[in-house]
């Protein structure tokens, strides 16, 4: 997973094509995502198999960047198999992630922001 990452930081795409075993990957949206961010750091939260004698092993990591001035954190478990000596990719599955409010929160009983003069709960707030 390390290694990926790198490849990811550094724009070696070449690299996260080779050791990725299903799925197409977009080279020219990769390449262009790899090469405009900025990589913050790798987080690995655990780990399962992927030993020595191991096939098959799960990483589950958070890598943090920031792509167009906003910070990211992409939260996976990943699968691998070793194949031919080299680990590949297998699949992903995103981790749930925190919802990051980028307004302030309207109390029920606060003033609707649509501009009604109704309170939030009798306007807009309503299911």
């Amino acid at each position: 997973m390390r290694a990926r990452y790198t490849a990811y930081a550094t724009g070696e795409v070449d690299f996260v094509l080779r050791t990725q075993e299903a799925g197409e990957v977009d080279r020219e949206a990769t390449e262009t995502w790899s090469r405009e961010s900025e990589w913050l750091g790798l987080d690995v939260v655990g780990s399962e198999g992927g030993a020595e004698d191991d096939d098959e092993g799960t990483v589950e990591f958070i890598a943090r960047y920031r792509h167009k001035g906003e910070e990211h954190a992409h939260h996976e478990e990943a699968s691998f198999r070793r194949v031919g000596g080299t680990w590949q990719l297998v699949d992903g599955k995103l981790c749930n992630s925190t919802f990051r409010r980028t307004t302030p929160k309207i109390g029920p009983n606060q003033p609707c922001p649509c501009g009604s003069g109704k309170k939030y709960k009798k306007c807009c707030g309503k299911p």
